[in-house]
Parts: C-alpha cells; structure tokens; sequence
C-alpha cells in the first residue's frame, strides 16, 4: 500500500472497551494508516478517553485482536493523539495524568482538522 504523504487521516474513536469491536477497528486503521505513511491524528472521546491514561490501553482485551497498546503507541510514534477536553474533564482526567506524548483539545481543534484540505475524517 502505498499512500501520499500529504494525505491526513483524522480518525475519533468514541467507543472503549463497552464496544470493543468498534474501538479496535478504529485503532486498527489509525495504526494502519501510520504504518503506510499516511499523516494521522487519533482522538480520543467518550469512553475511548480511558485509553488516554497510562496503562488502560493494555488492560483491553479482545480476541483476534492486535493489542491496544501496541496500536496506540504506533500512531503516538509519526501521528498525534489528542484527548477530548470536555470528555477528560466528565472522567476527571488531568493533564498530569495522561500519557506523555498525548494532547488535550477540544472541538475547535477538531474541526479545524477535518476541514483542511487533503483530509479524510472518520468516526468509530
């Protein structure tokens, strides 16, 4: 596969383990598409903003799947990851407690980014 560089991919994932299907295909294409050079930002929302804090992400399990926390580091590694601040602020997560690397944001941000050009946005 081969991808053009200048693409973007905006991928949220709104879903924890509650849905662990729909959030782990969300990861699997966010890893996916990093992994083939495509510029990806995960967003991390609803129960998915769980993930954000160190450790929850191995504690994942679903069968037949790659692990969680295996997928979030590779788009942490050439993409961003972005916690939803009103989500980290119903979960009374802290900026201080997320895992180094990740950011806070909120919708602003989040539309500024799929209305850039050479953008696909999805939402699992």
């Amino acid at each position: 596969m081969s991808a053009n560089s200048r693409t973007r991919l905006v991928l949220k994932i709104t879903a924890g383990q509650e849905d662990a299907e729909r959030c782990a295909q969300g990861f699997t294409v966010a890893a996916t598409a990093a992994a083939s050079g495509v510029q990806v930002s995960l967003w991390l929302t609803g129960e998915a903003a769980w993930f954000a804090l160190p450790g929850r992400a191995s504690k994942f399990d679903l069968a037949h799947a790659a692990p969680l926390n295996d997928l979030l580091a590779a788009v942490l590694e050439t993409g961003t990851v972005t916690l939803c601040s009103q989500c980290a602020q119903r979960r009374n997560i802290n900026p201080d407690q997320i895992i180094s690397g990740i950011r806070i944001a909120g919708a602003a941000t989040f539309v500024e980014e799929i209305l850039a050009p050479d953008t696909q946005a999805l939402v699992y």
